[in-house]
Order: C-alpha cells, then structure tokens, then sequence
C-alpha cells in the first residue's frame, strides 16, 4: 500500500467536496468570505496589513470557467490572500552568523520543516543582537508555515514550543487565517495547490516561489461549518494511515529479525534436522584436506563460539575460506561507456539502487569477480554488507571470498554465514582508527561452522524457502 498516495487521494477528494457530505443548513462559503473580506478591510484601514496588489483589482475575482474544477453549490473559488496575510521571512543579517550555542531565540529553517509541524532535533539559533535586526519576522502558533525555497510548497503549524521565533526567508507565514486554518492546511497540500507552485516557481540556480504567486493560488472555499467536518475526516484517516505506516514499519522490523533468527538457527544445526546418513563434516575434511585444523569436532571445546551438532566441526575461517582485497587503477582510466578490451569495474554503489557503470582496461583489472563469486563490503558505513558479484573486476572496497577447496562448502552456504551475526558480530569487534574496515589478518580469529555437505544443501533449501514467503509480505508491504 502507497500510503503517501493514499493521503493525497484523500486530500483531494476533500477539497472536491467529496469526503463529506454538504449540509444544505449550512452558511454558503459565500458569506464567509463576504465576512472575511469585510475584516481584511478594517485591518487595512488600521494599518496592521497592506492589500495586496490582486486584491485590489476588482476584475481578478476567477470566473466559474476559469476555475480548475467543479465544486459544490454551497462552495466558493478565493485566492489565498483572500483567506489570508502573507509575509515573507528575513535572512540573517550579512556578516552575521547563527549563535554558537542556544539562546532564547529559534531561528526556524526549511529544513524544520517537515510532516506538517516543525521538528525540533536541528534548531539553530541566533544572539540577541541579530534578533534585534530581524525581531519583525516572527511566526506564531496562530500561523501557518509556507516553504518557499528549497522545499518548495511544504506547509505545517507551528508549535507552541517556538511561537514567536524567528522565521527564514526560505518560508512565509500565513497570518490573519479567515477560515479554518487546517481546512487551509490541507487545501494547499492537495494536488491541486502543489501543482500550481511546482508550475510557477523561478526556474532559476536556487528555485524560489514568489510570494506575489504563492498569493494568487486558487483554492476551493467550502462553508466554515463543513471546513471543521472535511478536517474531522482527513485527521480520522490520516491516524489510520499513521497506524499502518507504523504497523508496516513494525512488521518490516519483524521481518528483518525473523530472518536473522532463521540464520541463526541455520548455523547453530538447528533448522534442519541431521540424516545419519551424511559423511560427518569431519570425514569429508580429512578426506579433501587432511592438514586440516579441526578447532573442535563436537562444538564442545572452550575456543569455540557455541555447540553445534556432532555431525559438524569447527574450522578456522582461514584454513578453509580466503579473503582478497579489490583494486582499482588510477581514475585516469576511468570510462564511462564500454570500449573494447575494457571490463566493468564494481564498486558498492553498483550492487545499490544507483549504480554508477565504470570500465577499465582489462590490463588492469587485476581483481575480477565470476557471477555467484561472493563480495564483503570491507569499509565505512558499508561494511557487513554482503554481495552476488557480477562478472568484472571489484575496487578496494569490497573483498572476494577464496574457496580453497572443492567440494567442502557450499557457496550459498558460506553466502549466509557472512549474512549471520557470528560473522557480523565479529566485524563489530574490529576496530580502525581512521575508517572501519577489515583486512585477512582479521579472519585468523574468526570460525566458520562445517555441516556435512549434503545438510548444507538442505540448509540453503529451507533458508530460501523460508525467505522467499517473508520477501513475498515484503513486497506486498511496498506494493
């Protein structure tokens, strides 16, 4: 379920008139904006708000034709500054800057702005001085906020906690609301009003929604009585929405720890159970490598992480499994499109959702990679991460894991090891002082627990089997 998508097909059908039924008792939104035009005028008689430039064109009142769709009876088409004051933020003061630790006064950003409220974890703010220079900019819990730049068409209330503080030049205010003022909130989050900022704001270096356009916006005036029912309704659906959001998050989280335990109960001997019929792991290690140091061939030993089954044996990761680092030659070499005698150069970004393709001469390539061959993201806040390579060649930040023998592991066997938190814990014990990372070296302290070859088959069976019915929720949660 597209939940955003959900929210805006609510938000529309409200301001269609569609997601509440009209009560003919009602007062048409006629005489509101009679009345609200009525109490602008006393405040531009007193001084306390300037007309606006449209406004004061008689001729600029929409037509019924003109308007971008049909409402009902009872409602009426306005501009915003028909509904309201607005007014610009102030920047700070050129040569000054924000204070280096908290004052009294807030300095509200776009970047606050988020959700329909401000968010409170990145609050700048600014001295005493500078809010003497820009004191005639405040924003108040009565108004509300319009992005301008950056963000644009963002609008939200504004909290208790910072009424009165000090508001970017990135944003306006809404002041002096006429109507209801989350009717108002809303109606300019539909489709309707974003689409007309999205069209007229400056293609420019830094866009930026004119506050003269931001005005003119067309909005869709219902009775004040039905306002309060439509903003009623879009709250009663929005806390549902809110409730599967959460419920989804909650069971993606499940998800993900439901995996982990299957991975888990898979290298503990305990997904599947033992056929007595497998050659112990520690027959077929002797019998492929009869050097082998077998840690502990019952799970019983001190050294070893935990008790595995008796069919098993713990090896050192070393004497079984390889680690070789990547490479990369000099980005000179770089290409971006294919040329003969070139291979594709895989970084970690290329097994995301944006890869970047980049080819190198296949001189040069000193590191390839066959398809199925398994990477280990070695650095910074990738590391853990574990990788089906492609054909190519793969840089310093990703590792190849070297099978020393055949017939001992499984490939999709040790896939998931490197998946499992014996493997991922153990990185967390690593330390570098300028970036996380591992080298070979690390994996002589690491072990690797060996079934019997054939139930290593059955566990990449029933470790697929399992992840493919909790993928297949997954997707129905992202659908």
């Amino acid at each position: 379920m597209d939940t955003k998508k959900l929210r805006q097909k609510i938000l529309d059908l409200a301001i269609h008139g569609k997601l509440v039924p009209q009560d003919p008792n009602d007062e048409p939104a006629s005489v509101l904006l009679e009345r609200i035009n009525a109490e602008k005028e006393r405040l531009i008689k007193e001084g306390k708000i300037k007309r606006s430039k449209k406004s004061a064109k008689t001729s600029d009142t929409p037509h019924y034709e003109n308007v971008p769709f049909e409402v009902p009876d009872s409602w009426v088409w306005c501009r915003l500054d028909d509904l309201c004051n607005i007014k610009g933020g102030k920047r700070i003061p050129k040569g000054k800057s924000f204070a280096t630790q908290r004052t009294e006064h807030i300095y509200l950003r776009v970047t606050n702005m988020k959700n329909r409220t401000i968010l409170f974890d990145d609050l700048k703010y600014i001295d005493d001085a500078v809010f003497q220079e820009i004191r005639n900019y405040t924003i108040s819990s009565d108004d509300l906020y319009l992005t301008i730049a950056g963000t644009i068409g963002d609008v939200g209330e504004i909290p208790q906690e910072v009424s009165g503080m000090n508001l970017t030049e990135n944003a306006a205010k809404l002041t002096d609301i006429g109507c209801n003022r989350l009717y108002l909130m809303y109606s300019l989050l539909s489709t309707n009003s974003q689409e007309h900022f999205s069209s007229k704001f400056h293609q420019v270096a830094q866009p930026k929604l004119s506050i003269e356009t931001a005005s003119s916006t067309l909005l869709p005036l219902p009775p004040l009585a039905e306002q309060q029912r439509i903003v009623t309704e879009i709250e009663r659906w929005f806390t549902l929405i809110d409730q599967i959001e959460q419920d989804k998050s909650d069971l993606q989280t499940v998800i993900k720890q439901a995996k982990s335990k299957i991975l888990d109960l898979a290298i503990h001997g305990k997904l599947v159970p033992q056929n007595p019929n497998d050659e112990p792991a520690s027959e077929l290690l002797k019998r492929i490598y009869p050097e082998a140091e077998i840690t502990c061939d019952n799970g019983h030993d001190e050294k070893s992480p935990f008790e595995i089954p008796d069919t098993w044996v713990w090896c050192r990761h070393n004497s079984i499994l390889d680690i070789s680092g990547g490479a990369q030659p000099a980005k000179s070499y770089f290409e971006t499109i294919p040329r003969p005698n070139y291979i594709r150069l895989y970084q970690i970004r290329d097994y995301g959702e944006s890869p970047v393709p980049i080819y190198i001469p296949i001189s040069l390539a000193s590191k390839q990679t066959e398809k199925g061959d398994i990477l280990l993201a070695r650095y910074g806040g990738s590391l853990g991460k574990v990788f089906h390579a492609e054909q190519g060649a793969y840089n310093v930040a990703m590792a190849k894991v070297i099978f020393k023998f055949d017939n001992l592991i499984y490939k999709e066997f040790a896939y998931y090891y490197y998946l499992s938190n014996l493997y991922q814990g153990k990185l967390k014990e690593i330390s570098r002082t300028a970036q996380a990372g591992f080298n070979s070296t690390d994996f002589n302290d690491m072990y690797f627990p060996l079934p019997p070859l054939s139930e290593q088959q059955r566990i990449v069976a029933k470790i697929e089997e399992l992840f493919s019915v909790l993928d297949n929720i997954q997707n129905a949660l992202e659908a």
